[in-house]
């Protein structure tokens, strides 16, 4: 499997290290405008195949396109990252444009890659790719939502003094300051409630602490982060390319979930081999699929009471609109054909 990344900086230089020490791709691309950055980089990480015992080949290249043919899964990084006091939204005139042409060069030599964006202000620039590549919604993906919520979930682990892989944490919305939601609510330690470890106060403190996760690094470091950032994108890869089906919050389009239209923000998504195969409605208690482009299965309206996640698979022949799709149903009850 290939795996190409656009953008050889602190971010995109991670996350083709993570993907290729831990062997989750067989090639990895790594490309950049300037001259000798992403072949410098990539000969530098080859260098640690020996001693830390992988065999995945790595390629730099300075703009040319030609060498990531074939990709299954191209990561676009490109574009300015933050400096100290400002926002995501502040990049958008100049990640913009680089973003879209980026975007039209892959699909030239990889015309069935799944475009994973991770360029600031990362919705915007997914629903951009999205528009301007005319891709179908599921191959198109954000990938911050996988990034704000290990942000939630070490937060989580520091606040209880419980370890960090036992919490089971995950934040929905956009991937900005004042728009994501970390759902505290739903927020557990090995099934027991994080509000029956820590009180109220400070459960809304390490969330407070979540949503400007970003610019509390900016502020230390100067930049934006990287190791975060780069091994969430490699979680992602990971989870699409080896199929793995799991359950991460990404920036999607959205034609009515979550009462949404016409937008792409963070919502929890199974990721699998076609990219976002799945969006689960964690409030109406069902999931959508679309996983065929000529099908966009409607939201379950469910009774607002219902909690649980309910996967609805339909049998409908994907070519017109399906009324199972859109049939109303109970947590227990049969779908009714």
């Amino acid at each position: 499997m290939k795996v190409t990344i656009v953008g050889a900086g602190n971010v995109g230089s991670t996350c083709a290290d993570v993907i290729a020490s831990k062997s989750i791709a067989s090639e990895v691309v790594l490309l950049d405008i300037k001259e000798g950055l992403a072949e410098g980089k990539a000969l530098d990480m080859i260098q640690t195949c020996t001693t830390l015992g992988f065999n995945t080949k790595i390629v730099g290249t300075t703009s040319d396109y030609k060498k990531t043919s074939d990709s299954d899964v191209v990561v676009i990084t490109s574009g300015i990252p933050r400096k100290p006091g400002m926002t995501r939204d502040e990049l958008i005139g100049i990640n913009a444009g680089i973003v879209k042409q980026v975007s039209e060069n892959i699909l030239k030599f990889s015309e069935n890659a799944i475009i994973v964006v991770v360029s600031n202000p990362m919705d915007t620039m997914t629903y951009l790719t999205l528009k301007s590549t005319g891709l179908p919604k599921n191959r198109v993906i954000g990938m911050g939502g996988a990034l704000d919520s290990s942000r939630f979930k070490t937060y989580l682990s520091i606040a209880t003094k419980k370890p960090a892989n036992d919490i089971h944490a995950m934040v929905i919305g956009g991937h900005g300051d004042t728009t994501m939601i970390p759902l505290t609510r739903l927020a557990t330690y090995n099934g027991i409630p994080i509000s029956k470890i820590i009180t109220q106060d400070r459960l809304e403190k390490v969330a407070a602490d979540t949503m400007v996760g970003g610019a509390t690094l900016t502020k230390l470091l100067g930049t934006s982060a990287w190791y975060a950032p780069g091994a969430s994108v490699a979680f992602l890869v990971n989870s699409i390319l080896n199929d793995q089906k799991r359950i991460i919050p990404c920036s999607v389009f959205l034609d009515g979930e979550y009462n949404q239209d016409d937008i792409c923000i963070g919502v929890p998504c199974i990721i699998g081999k076609n990219g976002c195969e799945e969006i689960i409605d964690q409030y109406a208690g069902s999931s959508s699929t679309f996983t065929n482009p000529a099908h966009y299965p409607r939201i379950l309206k469910n009774d607002p009471g219902v909690n649980d996640i309910r996967v609805i698979q339909c049998s409908c022949n994907h070519k017109s609109e399906c009324n199972t799709c859109a049939r109303r149903t109970r947590v227990g009850d049969e779908v009714i054909s």
